[in-house]
């Protein structure tokens, strides 16, 4: 099945592995730990409520992190297709980092949050937001000292997921980058693609959980295949 032809709508979907490239970790890489730590422990409602101060000391040095990282060819890529494509594009991330848009993105819809973004527990008022939070900064809005993360957690739900499935059963091709086929619900956009009559294509470095439900799936680094079939799809 040629994956290119007669484009008018694309959904792509990215997931660690496309910055890991960049030098972000993965936790699935590291048998269920995250940077050292358990993601039960700073991944979870729960274990933000047993430690916060371990939560959002992970976090501020995740999100300070982002600057010693720059995006790679994959992410600037997907920015040119993004310019460049004619027919509509969405492109949705699992991923709360920050490189998509550092790389010259611009309509990217972060399903589970972003690290440069606060959520106050007490307004629901989502910030921007690049400073420390374990030392209890107020809310800009509310002024009470209940920030958090502004990253979805496992147990809670991704955020617009009727708009990612409106996209999902209108696309032509769904493509998914770097992804390990095992988080639910975005281990089964493909499903939903296939069956709206999409075409779907995997990016992957490795065979995931969900080659299978793919028409075709292409193996290497982001940044060596998202170019290539970037330029497959703008036509050289």
């Amino acid at each position: 099945m040629d994956v290119n032809a007669k484009l008018d709508r694309i959904v792509i979907l990215t997931g660690a592995g496309i910055s890991a490239e960049s030098g972000i970790d993965t936790f699935r890489a590291a048998g269920g730990l995250w940077e050292q730590h358990r993601v039960e422990d700073v991944a979870t409602p729960e274990g933000f409520a047993r430690d916060p101060d371990l939560v959002l000391n992970f976090y501020d040095m995740r999100r300070a992190a982002l600057a010693n990282v720059v995006p790679n060819p994959a992410h600037e890529a997907l920015a040119r297709l993004e310019r460049e494509f004619s027919g509509d594009l969405l492109l949705v991330t699992q991923n709360v980092d920050d490189l998509h848009e550092r790389g010259g993105s611009a309509r990217v819809l972060h399903m589970h949050g972003e690290l440069k973004s606060a959520l106050c527990a007490s307004c629901e008022t989502r910030t921007r937001w690049e400073a420390p939070m374990l030392d209890r900064p107020p809310c800009p809005v509310c002024r009470v000292p209940s920030l958090r993360p502004d990253v979805v957690w496992f147990g809670e739900m991704p955020y617009e997921m009727d708009r990612i499935y409106r996209a999902i059963e209108s696309c032509d091709l769904f493509v998914s980058i770097g992804t390990s086929g095992a988080v639910y619900p975005a281990a089964g956009f493909v499903q939903e693609a296939r069956r709206a009559g999409a075409r779907c294509l995997e990016l992957n470095l490795d065979y995931s959980e969900g080659s299978r439900c793919f028409h075709e799936t292409r193996l290497g680094p982001a940044s060596e295949l998202v170019p290539r079939w970037v330029a497959d799809v703008l036509g050289g």
